[in-house]
């Protein structure tokens, strides 16, 4: 077994630094280098090619002059040598290299095996828990923090429903949140094609995923006030008056994400505990986790319009029925403009649409205004708690903010963390994670608490 450097030559590594997300990590990231509050004191870009990281470098800095003093590193991920050499480099490997089902296990495998801390902005279900089966153990001992999902997928879903479970100040309990995402642009909405191709390629193994699911030992279930939301048996568009969007079901990791993230800590109550941790934090763990509580967690993605809504329909319908065969895999990674009705093209958006785009994330909460009502035959909610989260274009900005925040309480927190893992970034980062956003252009905010005079559908 290889162990890293007892002192890495840097603090962070970004791979796949060229890639479309990858470069927007690196704008991000060098607005901290050497800063006097930052953690961020050296930093490195790693990829295939040395002359598109010189030129993303060169484009992040921009107008900086002269180039910030930044290194640039040769690996692949179907090099194993090459990404070992990364991990005894550096304290905490970022790796943007997508879809993580194709290029992620060979990375986690080299962290896991020397110890290297490590975050991803994967959405992919299926790599994550195999990851987690996989790595889990070997990372436990080598001392190697492994987080997948600390981009849009799935930080604000994490960090949005603690924060809704936390407004329900006891006697209150929460039984169900639904989180409606909202996407919105003064120009086009355009996505990463990574994003899109993990999507088809998710969908397209999907049985594949079940299979694994079964093949795992079950996980006891989170023990949540009141009776299970009935599955929704209305329409399948939903109107939400409470916050005037229309709405239909979304495929997404996020509520698989928080429902581990739950079960982690029905294991542990008081969060995990950090290798080092100074009795400072240990009450700061504590004091937020029993803030903390467990409810039903789904997300709908939402417009103000039935077009929009008609146009997600459209984009599902081709993805469900086209990415089971092979020749309709290609027809969809072929022509990605076409079968997304404009959302996804393989150019990615102009900087111009990322920065005309923005998000909101609305967490609508039913419960209970004391508990004892949980428990009471044929009880239905009767109190609503509505937060929301809102932040820029998601895709290239919104992720590399949460991506360089979960990687700051990382540096910054370490010996207050779990020796090694793999874990949900929900679980690790949710005590010291909503500041950092915060601060930097992600927002928190309690919309309503109202009491209910009927059921609410879920």
């Amino acid at each position: 077994m290889q162990t890293p450097k007892s002192n890495p030559l840097y603090d962070i590594i970004i791979l796949g630094a060229s890639g479309f997300t990858g470069k927007y990590v690196v704008k991000e990231a060098l607005k901290f280098l050497n800063t006097p509050s930052s953690p961020l004191k050296t930093l490195a870009l790693a990829g295939r090619s040395h002359e598109k990281l010189t030129k993303t470098l060169r484009w992040a800095a921009h107008p900086i002059s002269p180039t910030p003093d930044v290194s640039v590193i040769i690996a692949d991920t179907t090099d194993p040598p090459s990404l070992l050499s990364l991990c005894n480099q550096t304290k905490l490997l970022l790796n943007c290299v997508g879809p993580y089902r194709i290029h992620g296990d060979p990375v986690v495998s080299a962290c896991a095996s020397s110890g290297c801390d490590y975050l991803d902005i994967t959405g992919e279900p299926e790599f994550m828990e195999k990851m987690e089966a996989k790595y889990h153990e070997k990372a436990v001992e080598t001392g190697s923090l492994i987080v997948s999902a600390c981009g849009f997928d799935s930080i604000p879903a994490e960090m949005g429903v603690m924060f809704n479970t936390r407004q329900w100040e006891a006697p209150a309990v929460p039984n169900h949140v639904t989180a409606y995402v909202s996407l919105e642009s003064d120009r086009n909405i355009v996505g990463n094609f990574a994003t899109y191709e993990s999507a088809v390629l998710g969908v397209a193994n999907m049985d594949k995923l079940q299979e694994f699911r079964r093949s795992r030992p079950r996980k006891p279930r989170p023990v949540i006030p009141g009776p299970r939301p009935l599955p929704h048996t209305g329409p399948m568009i939903e109107y939400q008056d409470e916050i005037g969007l229309r709405a239909v079901k979304l495929p997404s990791a996020d509520a698989v994400i928080v429902r581990r993230t739950l079960v982690t800590l029905m294991e542990n109550p008081s969060g995990l505990p950090g290798m080092n941790e100074s009795p400072e934090h240990t009450e700061k763990r504590e004091a937020y986790w029993s803030s903390v509580k467990p409810a039903h967690f789904g997300i709908k993605i939402a417009s103000k319009t039935l077009l929009g809504i008609y146009r997600i329909i459209g984009v599902g319908i081709f993805i469900g029925l086209l990415s089971r065969m092979s020749f309709g895999r290609w027809l969809l990674l072929k022509f990605p403009s076409f079968f997304s009705l404009g959302w996804f093209r393989k150019t990615g958006p102009s900087e111009e649409e990322v920065r005309s785009s923005s998000f909101k994330m609305w967490f609508v909460g039913n419960g209970f205004s004391d508990c004892s009502l949980a428990s009471k035959t044929n009880s239905k909610p009767d109190m609503q708690i509505i937060t929301r989260v809102m932040g820029p274009e998601i895709g290239y900005v919104t992720t590399p903010i949460s991506l360089i925040q979960c990687a700051f309480v990382v540096l910054s927190q370490r010996e207050n963390l779990p020796k090694g893992g793999v874990y949900t970034p929900g679980i690790v980062f949710g005590p010291d994670l909503q500041e950092g956003l915060q601060e930097n252009g992600v927002s928190f905010d309690i919309v309503s608490k109202t009491a209910l005079r009927g059921p609410t559908a879920a």
